[in-house]
């Protein structure tokens, strides 16, 4: 766990006793008046008057819990001297409120502390969000814990409880049920808020038009094997969520359309042959998350755990909190998250100040996200910004194609924090997968990306300065400016900041702790192999709103006294709501033996190093998973694969013409073996590199454009020209042909003009079954020749070589080159 950061009320006393010290020696000589800082604690309930604390322990926890939860607006109201059992934030005796903290709290766990899982389920928060408050309070509890138990913030695997594989529901596949039960009712009254064309659309869109994305989006809000506890009707019953008759009534009716749904699905029977582990759900397991995360200078925190409203919350523990609001194109993401496309997440111009005070403070800062870009041609899209519009900021990461950006404002850059640090544009850093960027910022080192732990940028272009620039009248904004006009598509899953610049091992640290809703499941073995406490210990995590990650299988015991030795496992399946998943089988081929000389007591056997996604079924909530084994010890199960099923007949569709184009790298070749004229030849060389994307890029011949003939054009006529302009490859090429004679005798006879129209048809057309005939091409070219040789008095006597130039890119540049 990292050590505790320092509260603003701590800076505030710092601040005040500078103020005094200023005070008095203006007193003796004169000087500028102070300004006091701002107030940016919680009102607390009274001064405290009683005993100082007896130990650091007691110090740390005034600092970091006490501090923060006195207020009467928190746990002051209820919890203090005088009034109900356990006085945690009492004033009268900080000593007695800490032996009473001592026992609500689990300093080894702090999500698990008695304090944490009340506030939790709902009492007394002291914001919208009961997950954020809990999320807020561990955050203290852990500060606390990082003081007392010198910063360790291990994962303690706990034992899940023991549960059967049973029989269960899945949703089909199709949404006809769906659509003829419960979809009407939301069509008719949640389409309001819940579709993407509403005035102001909120996610999930199960009330969608098209019935396919509300099915998608509904599935976390039924539950199929008890449909009284589906958030759809709990909603309506219990928390009065925009009832359109009486609320029991509504609820009521939603709960028998539910009923409705779920009873038209059968039950799914596991299959007794199979070996089999016990279950669980997503959330019977270990919370994997933040684990040995650097965090000891955090001072702002999105995880977006969430998951629903408008306000993402920031759950740094630091006050006060920088909310942010979600306005446009945003949405939540299964496994915490959101994804942006054309929106941004805002927060007030208030709380944002505190990334002013603190970062000023420190003079230096590091800006960490984890994202996902949509695309790669994404252009001066800004991600994460502390700024008042596009012309000036305090900092901002963008994104410019392949490239991430940085912009900083200090003494030595403009007020827009130009010039920007960017990863270098040949590597391609940035890419269209979820990515680790941290942005650090130091007077001494200036500024640096770093990307998937690694350094990714090069020398910065201005030279390091100071913040003393910084304004703090700026907003922080994810993925657009304040001002709306920079947008950028992705999706978010994590954003922190901290006022000291991260060293790459603490990047490296907070990059293989990993990002969103993760967990140990420990998939019980016991009763399989004849080891105590055994388990098949997979990492998983909701991938996306769709599907979830399996990772980094391993075996273990949570008996330290326990060595497992010569135990095979093999053909491992993972199984959903009573059946084998039909894809996603990836540790099929598994097959390990667990061996003492590779054992750890921490850690575990490793059984394989790849991951595989399952496809989302009922929800993180109910969906309910189990292994099934080959072979496990002695336990075995030979099984048979079934054949795959036939593949499906192909759509009719428009026929496949029977010629296409030649690219623009084949196009230079023709021309080149038709002419005899290398393609490294300068004036080609030029002339191609200048043309080449107004050729065809691929072969379809319906992707045909004019800038392909136009560049085509271009082409030919470079090549005639070297071709014509070389006396050695010419006279090669049209033999007995005399260039020197002026135009009129040149062509004066159809055997002389022949002399050119040969070479140039037997060179240089093809023989495709639909063009006209050779003899019929040599006859247009002739005619051309002639018209051309025609000329009066203004045209220039030695103008032959020009003919045949034209001729020739008559013919190079004509459609039997640019067909195949």
């Amino acid at each position: 766990m990292s050590k505790p950061q320092a509260s603003l009320s701590s800076l505030g006393a710092r601040a005040i006793a500078c103020a005094l010290l200023v005070l008095l020696v203006a007193g003796c000589g004169g000087g500028a008046a102070t300004v006091q800082n701002p107030v940016t604690t919680p009102p607390p309930v009274a001064g405290y008057q009683g005993p100082p604390p007896v130990s650091q322990d007691v110090q740390a926890f005034k600092i970091n819990v006490w501090d923060n939860l006195q207020a009467s607006n928190r746990c002051g109201q209820c919890h203090g001297a005088g009034s109900q059992t356990p006085r945690f934030v009492r004033n009268d005796d900080i000593n007695l409120a800490y032996e009473a903290a001592n026992s609500v709290v689990d300093l080894g766990n702090p999500a698990a502390s008695r304090m944490v899982t009340k506030v939790g389920g709902g009492h007394h928060c002291w914001l919208a969000s009961n997950s954020a408050c809990a999320d807020q309070l561990a955050v203290w509890i852990g500060n606390w814990a990082g003081a007392t138990l010198g910063g360790t913030n291990k994962i303690q695997l706990q034992p899940p409880p023991l549960r059967d594989v049973g029989a269960s529901k899945s949703f089909p596949a199709s949404p006809a049920a769906f659509g003829a039960t419960v979809y009407p009712l939301l069509s008719q009254y949640c389409s309001r808020c819940h579709s993407s064309s509403a005035a102001t659309p909120q996610s999930p869109f199960f009330a969608e038009s098209d019935v396919d994305v509300a099915y998608a989006a509904l599935r976390a809000k039924i539950n199929l094997d008890a449909p009284a506890q589906s958030r759809l009707v709990v909603r309506l019953r219990d928390e009065f969520h925009n009832c359109w008759t009486d609320c029991s009534q509504s609820a009521a009716i939603m709960l028998a359309a539910i009923e409705d749904f779920s009873g038209r699905i059968p039950l799914t029977q596991v299959d007794p042959q199979l070996v089999l582990s016990k279950a669980l759900t997503l959330y019977d397991g270990t919370v994997a998350s933040g684990g040995n995360r650097y965090n000891n200078a955090l001072i702002a925190l999105y995880e977006f755990k969430t998951g629903t409203g408008t306000v993402a919350y920031d759950t740094s523990g630091v006050e006060p909190a920088l909310n942010l609001t979600l306005s446009g194109s945003v949405t939540w993401m299964g496994g915490w998250g959101i994804d942006i496309r054309g929106g941004k997440a805002q927060g007030t111009t208030a709380a944002s100040r505190k990334l002013h005070d603190l970062i000023r403070a420190t003079g230096e800062y590091s800006v960490e996200a984890w994202v996902a870009p949509a695309n790669v041609v994404q252009e001066n899209a800004h991600i994460v910004g502390y700024s008042g519009g596009t012309t000036a900021r305090n900092f901002t990461l963008g994104q410019t194609m392949y490239d991430y950006d940085f912009l900083n404002r200090s003494t030595t850059t403009g007020a827009n924090g130009t010039p920007a640090l960017s990863t270098p544009p040949g590597n391609r850093v940035l890419q269209a997968t979820l990515q680790h960027v941290v942005l650090t910022y130091s007077e001494g080192a200036g500024r640096r990306i770093y990307v998937n732990g690694l350094l990714a940028s090069g020398p910065d272009p201005a030279s390091a300065g100071l913040l003393t620039d910084w304004n703090d009248t700026f907003a922080l904004v994810l993925g657009n400016e304040v001002s709306g006009d920079r947008p950028w598509q992705g999706v978010i899953r994590m954003v922190a900041i901290h006022n000291r610049a991260l060293s790459q091992p603490q990047i490296q640290q907070n990059f293989d702790a990993g990002v969103g809703e993760r967990f140990y499941l420990l998939f019980s073995v016991a009763h399989l192999v004849n080891i105590p406490q055994s388990y098949l210990l997979f990492e998983v995590s909701q991938f996306d709103s769709y599907s979830y990650l399996f990772n980094k299988p391993a075996f273990i015991s949570l008996d330290p006294a326990v060595t497992p030795d010569q135990l095979r496992i093999r053909g491992v399946r993972i199984g959903l709501n009573g059946a084998e998943a039909r894809v996603g089988q990836a540790y099929v081929p598994l097959d390990q033996t667990v061996a003492a000389a590779g054992y750890d007591s921490t850690s575990g056997y490793p059984l394989s190093g790849i991951g595989t996604v399952v496809a989302l079924d009922k929800g993180p909530a109910t969906d309910e998973f189990f292994l099934s084994f080959e072979q496990i010890g002695s336990n075995t199960h030979v099984r048979s694969e079934p054949p795959p099923d036939p593949l499906p007949a192909p759509p009719d569709g428009d026929p496949a013409p029977d010629i296409g184009l030649r690219n623009f790298q084949e196009i230079s070749a023709s021309m080149s073996a038709m002419t005899g004229v290398p393609t490294t030849q300068a004036s080609v060389a030029d002339t191609y590199n200048r043309v080449r994307q107004q050729l065809p890029t691929v072969e379809n011949i319906e992707g045909f454009l004019s800038s392909h003939q136009v560049g085509t054009a271009q082409l030919a006529i470079e090549y005639c020209n070297a071709l014509v302009d070389d006396p050695i490859l010419r006279a090669a090429y049209f033999p007995g042909f005399d260039f020197n004679a002026p135009a009129v005798t040149a062509f004066d006879t159809p055997a002389e003009r022949a002399l050119v129209t040969g070479p140039l048809v037997s060179n240089a057309v093809g023989t495709v079954a639909t063009q006209p005939s050779s003899a019929e091409i040599a006859a247009e070219l002739d005619a051309l020749i002639g018209r051309l040789a025609v000329c009066g008095a203004g045209c220039a006597a030695d103008r032959t070589l020009v003919i045949v130039k034209s001729a020739c890119s008559a013919v190079v540049g004509s459609a039997s080159t640019l067909l195949q």
